[in-house]
């Protein structure tokens, strides 16, 4: 297992939304949005600083690129790298999630009878 700096969910969401295949800037704020039930709301700035050093750790790469109104539209696409973090963040938020839905708490106190 390889181990990665503890993800943030921003860029969680970022690669998520990458595992059905390549997106568009634009696409990936949306799927985002709507993977995380509204929680994560990228500006594009925000999502293009984390593109940039996403595609500099090897997480993701532009798979295509086109032009559009007379604008470059870069479609990036998850990587192994990319894919094998973003299990492992996966797994790690699950563990801590049973840390709290298998605990069943203090015994309840007996009530004076």
């Amino acid at each position: 297992m390889v181990r990665h700096a503890l993800m943030r969910e921003p860029t969680y969401f970022i690669l998520a939304a990458l595992l059905d295949g390549p997106l568009h800037g634009y696409a990936i704020i949306k799927r985002a949005e709507d993977l995380s039930g509204g929680r994560v709301r990228l500006a594009a700035g925000t999502l293009y600083a984390a593109l940039e050093r996403l595609t500099a750790d090897a997480m993701v790469r532009v798979a295509d690129e086109e032009t559009v109104n007379g604008r470059a539209r870069r479609y990036y696409i998850l990587t192994e790298t990319g894919s094998v973090a973003l299990r492992e963040a996966a797994s790690r938020m699950a563990e801590a999630a049973r840390v709290v839905t298998g605990h069943a708490g203090p015994e309840p106190l007996a009530s004076p009878a």
